[in-house]
């Protein structure tokens, strides 16, 4: 994800959260060629403001699963599941009422 310009974020993730299990910090599983296996629907949801996670990670995600939906929420960060909450809800609506 590092060169596609996502944040490592395990480092402030670990010192807020000290009691964490270390494998949940230490894994580093690559399941990328796996990805093209999942042919359910997938919708993705990302802030074009998102530091850790750029839409360029988004875009990725969308070229290698069959099935997925890529909406760029405008000035939506990591968190845009609350700050955008209302359009973060119709979209999972939307996604979920489509077969």
């Amino acid at each position: 994800m590092s060169a596609l310009g996502a944040q490592d974020w395990r480092p402030d993730f670990a010192a807020a959260n000290p009691n964490l299990p270390r494998w949940f910090l230490d894994d580093r599983t690559d399941l990328t060629a796996r990805l093209a296996e999942l042919h359910v629907p997938v919708l993705l949801l990302w802030g074009d403001a998102d530091p850790i996670s750029p839409v360029r990670v988004g875009q990725r995600l969308a070229e290698l699963l069959p099935r997925a939906e890529l909406h760029v929420i405008p000035g939506g960060g990591h968190d845009l599941g609350f700050t955008h909450a209302d359009e973060v809800a119709r979209l999972i609506d939307r996604h979920l009422g489509a077969e």
